[in-house]
């Protein structure tokens, strides 16, 4: 059989396309809360690193189900992985709206996070075992929801959030998760055909490079490498909309600029996508973090609004990339058959450093009563992630080819 009718196909971007429309939907619970971070400040009367609470349980319960999904996926399948996440989310969401303290808020979240992580690293994973030539695209557009979420919901809600509140925002996408993802798990419910698990582990093993270190070493080196590019990386996403209400220009410019952040990070991801199918997963990853680490320096000075919107654009053209890549990494050193829980440990570890940067800029800003540490927190962090993926880039060499398959 040709590899065009199993990887790559028609099916294949068919299936892309639909899981770039459940991600829409799935990844909206992470950057909501984000969105009402000031309003549960004030709602609860509570200080900056408290209200980032829910924040960070929302990715301490991403973290978790990437790794716990993923594995699910491997052995079962998306479909029926998807389908209980979203139900996850819906009363994640119900219970949300109804907390009456930040802590049950924040109880909350962590379902909600939960459930979201289905639409992320197990679904990324998902979408490499069906593409092989353009799998660096096909991942770089499936990552894309997660920030197309971020950039759409946040005008979807405005209306909702001025006139009626956060908590009719939250039933909003209550009712979306169930509406919308549901049905389309029935269509996911086709798997990858055992003749295209093949041919995508032969053709792998043919381009496959490796680090000089065993699966486990390099995992780790990954993990490491993704807590710190995301501690840098949550910086400006988690706090940028506090950060303009600080500075006096309101929330909604905020969200505006939050929106532009992630529009940037679209962009990004799909231009690193075409890069990861040239120069491989560990170059373009590092040419991402890089530029990540000089973008987080040009907030430092940064206070004007026009200036700042400009900032935020800059820092979401260099690292919308970056997470995506770890996904392409993995599928190019390591087997396919472990993708789902490979995938899911390594994005896991992104996610726990998103939380945990998200809690210390938080913990920095009611120490110091600014940003300026926690910039420059992210910044040091960054630096370990450059000098990791350093490492791994200097151990790399070519495997000697296999024959493929024909």
């Amino acid at each position: 059989m040709d590899n065009d009718d199993l990887l790559d196909s028609r099916a294949s971007w068919g299936r892309l396309g639909l899981a770039l429309l459940v991600s829409l939907i799935g990844n909206a619970g992470m950057w909501a809360i984000i969105l009402i971070l000031p309003n549960v400040q004030a709602e609860f009367g509570v200080g900056r690193a408290e209200a980032a609470l829910p924040y960070t349980l929302t990715m301490a319960g991403f973290a978790l189900g990437n790794f716990l999904i993923g594995r699910a996926v491997d052995r079962f399948g998306l479909a029926w992985s998807l389908a209980g996440s979203a139900v996850l989310m819906g009363a994640g969401y119900g219970l949300a709206l109804s907390a009456p303290s930040i802590w049950l808020l924040a109880l909350a979240q962590f379902a909600v996070g939960f459930g979201s992580a289905a639409s992320f690293g197990p679904l990324i994973a998902d979408i490499s075992q069906w593409f092989l030539r353009r799998r660096g695209l096909a991942v770089a557009i499936a990552a894309s929801g997660n920030y197309l979420s971020g950039a759409i919901w946040p005008f979807l809600l405005a209306g909702t959030l001025a006139s009626d509140g956060w908590r009719a925002a939250y039933l909003i996408l209550a009712l979306s998760c169930v509406i919308v993802m549901l049905p389309a798990c029935a269509v996911l419910r086709r798997r990858l055909p055992l003749e295209a698990m093949a041919l995508s582990e032969v053709a792998a093993a043919a381009r496959a490079k490796t680090a000089g270190l065993s699966p486990r070493m390099l995992t780790a080196l990954l993990a490491m490498a993704g807590i710190g590019c995301c501690v840098a990386m949550s910086m400006p996403q988690v706090h940028i909309v506090a950060y303009c209400v600080d500075l006096g220009y309101g929330p909604a410019v905020g969200g505006e600029m939050l929106s532009l952040m992630l529009l940037g990070g679209v962009a990004s991801r799909l231009v690193s996508g075409l890069l990861a199918d040239r120069l491989g997963g560990v170059m373009t990853l590092l040419i991402g973090s890089t530029l990540q680490m000089s973008a987080l320096f040009l907030y430092l000075p940064t206070t004007g609004l026009t200036p700042l919107y400009i900032v935020s654009l800059v820092f979401g053209l260099s690292q919308g990339g970056i997470v995506p890549s770890y996904a392409v990494i993995v599928r190019e050193y390591l087997p396919a058959r472990e993708a789902g829980a490979r995938v899911g440990f390594v994005i896991m570890s992104t996610i726990v450093g998103m939380a945990l940067g998200g809690w210390l800029s938080g913990l920095i800003y009611d120490a110091t009563g600014s940003y300026q540490l926690a910039f420059l927190n992210g910044i040091a962090f960054n630096a370990l992630n450059v000098a990791v993926m350093l490492y791994i880039l200097t151990r790399s060499r070519p495997r000697r080819a296999v024959p493929m398959a024909a």
